[in-house]
């Protein structure tokens, strides 16, 4: 999908957006360098460009969030695993120190960002079936592809809001739904289960090299909704888990049968290899391209080089999203063998100077999880200062856990192909295979590995939210959602932080979104 960046951007100036604004006609004649969506959509080829355009607008996950700080880290900070070395950023801070409120950047930028996506995703499920002599196999894959992508979207959104307006029409100043309500959490979750059944029945392969969607990844987010339905805050309970177990399975069967184009990396300097891009274990990812936009996360993720010497090509780095030390800890205190925290594996203490030369301690560990080093540099190999590395949304990892912990909630015991999935991802991190356990202690010990596999993938709130447990680092359990004391912060979870709150400025230029999510004010 890298070249489907260059095409976008012709689509994402007529994309539209939720909240469209217009002017007065400035000239009788038509203009035919001046397009608009009413004209545009007139060949084949333009379904792909609004597809994507859709694609390339989810990489607002990691657009910047004010100085030292991205979109994508308002997912981390408040999960109590992640910390700072750097303060410029107040946002930031606050989403660490849980005194977040509606002003937030990244509270905004991440609303705004989802909803473009959804905006891009209805102008092309709106103009597509127009579309004249077009192949209606590449129509039903291109809007299943758009499906898949408003899907995605609404899924982070209803998690992280609650309700909120459900709109499935592009929109002029004169809809209907210009100034919409909310709608119910419920509803918002029907749309996203249609819109993914859409997706799977449009005949995409399982899986497609150059990014774009494919089963694998549909099936695998099925799962993942069926099984966040389960929990709260809908407690859909044993009818859902059996869902998502039954739709993980299908994923799971297939890449028995195909394990050359569905499976686990061997090693994790795989997940990272920009080579492996979209490929085995990376069922969606978001995309990069150095060229166009490169991954954000690289420099971000690099120590606080004002008290250190560079260690990359990149230059400058910034300690803006590091471990904290005591999730970090948790990872060799109770699970000695645990590969992740063997250096240069999911953490990493010491590089190289400048990417390339003299080996370098670190004052502490960082996340080498998304290192790119091809971008960063090694001896012998001095770094591009470019990345072309995807961000990951779906792994095979995930299809995995979500089949273990589904089954066994299902089913009230955990069966053998629950065991194998779990002992699967325990087996890459060295860990000893587990067996005999009863189903609450089974549970748990998947909640676990969620907690260490899925570390700063934009994951663990969400687990945080559906269960209402949180990972306790210093006794190995689970703790209660509220009442849980973070220990990057030492700040307490409340109830009202399993909901964010609504950006401040959208409720200001719509009233209807009223009232404000409880605990935030008016």
């Amino acid at each position: 999908m890298k070249n489907y960046i260059k095409k976008t951007a012709l689509s994402i100036l007529i994309g539209g957006s939720l909240f469209a604004t217009s002017c007065n006609k400035f000239l009788e004649e038509q203009d035919p360098s001046n397009l608009s969506p009413d004209i545009y959509y007139t060949l084949p080829e333009h379904a792909d460009a609004a597809v994507y355009a859709a694609y390339a607008r989810a990489r607002f996950i990691g657009s910047g969030a004010g100085i030292f700080s991205a979109n994508f880290q308002m997912l981390d900070a408040p999960t109590g695993t992640a910390a700072t070395s750097t303060a410029q950023n107040s946002d930031l801070n606050n989403l660490l120190g849980l005194v977040y409120d509606g002003d937030n950047l990244h509270v905004r930028q991440f609303w705004t960002g989802a909803y473009r996506v959804i905006a891009q995703a209805n102008m092309a499920l709106d103009k597509i079936p127009g579309i004249p002599n077009m192949d209606e196999g590449m129509r039903k894959t291109t809007m299943g592809e758009a499906a898949f992508m408003r899907a995605w979207s609404y899924f982070y959104i209803v998690r992280l809001w609650g309700d909120v307006p459900l709109i499935t029409k592009p929109q002029v100043p004169t809809s209907p739904d210009f100034y919409p309500t909310r709608t119910s959490t419920d509803s918002v979750y029907a749309q996203i289960i249609a819109d993914l059944k859409m997706a799977e029945e449009a005949g995409l392969p399982w899986m497609d090299a150059s990014g774009r969607v494919g089963l694998a990844a549909i099936k695998t987010e099925l799962a993942k909704v069926y099984l966040t339905m389960a929990g709260y805050p809908l407690n859909k309970g044993a009818e859902y888990y059996r869902l998502a177990a039954d739709k993980a399975k299908e994923v799971i069967d297939y890449a028995k049968n195909n394990t050359g184009q569905i499976n686990l990396f061997d090693a994790y300097s795989q997940m990272r290899d920009v080579t492996n891009n979209n490929k085995v274990e990376h069922l969606f990812e978001v995309q990069y391209l150095a060229d166009i936009e490169g991954n954000p996360m690289q420099s971000l993720m690099l120590p606080n080089n004002s008290l250190l010497k560079n260690i990359s090509a990149f230059g400058s780095g910034v300690g803006s999203s590091i471990p904290n030390s005591s999730f970090y800890d948790s990872y060799k205190k109770f699970e000695p063998k645990d590969k992740r925290t063997d250096e240069q594996q999911f953490f990493f203490t010491s590089y190289y100077v400048d990417g390339k030369g003299a080996p370098f301690q670190l004052d502490r560990p960082y996340i080498f999880k998304f290192f790119d080093v091809a971008g960063h540099g090694k001896p012998g190999a001095p770094g591009t200062g470019r990345s072309n590395l995807n961000m990951p949304q779906i792994r095979f990892a995930e299809t995995l856990l979500i089949y273990a912990e589904a089954q066994n909630r299902a089913d009230g015991t955990p069966n053998a192909d629950a065991y194998t999935a779990l002992n699967r991802v325990r087996g890459r991190a060295g860990l000893d295979p587990l067996s005999g356990l009863a189903q609450g202690t089974f549970e748990e010990a998947v909640w676990r590995e969620r907690w260490h596999e899925f570390c700063y993938e934009g994951i663990t709130w969400f687990d945080m939210v559906r269960l209402r447990k949180v990972y306790n680092e210093s006794n190995n359990g689970f703790d209660n959602f509220v009442g849980h004391v973070n220990k990057n912060s030492g700040a307490t979870l409340a109830e009202k932080h399993l909901l964010f709150p609504l950006p401040i400025q959208e409720m200001r230029n719509n009233p209807n979104l009223r009232p404000q999510n409880t605990g935030y004010g008016s």
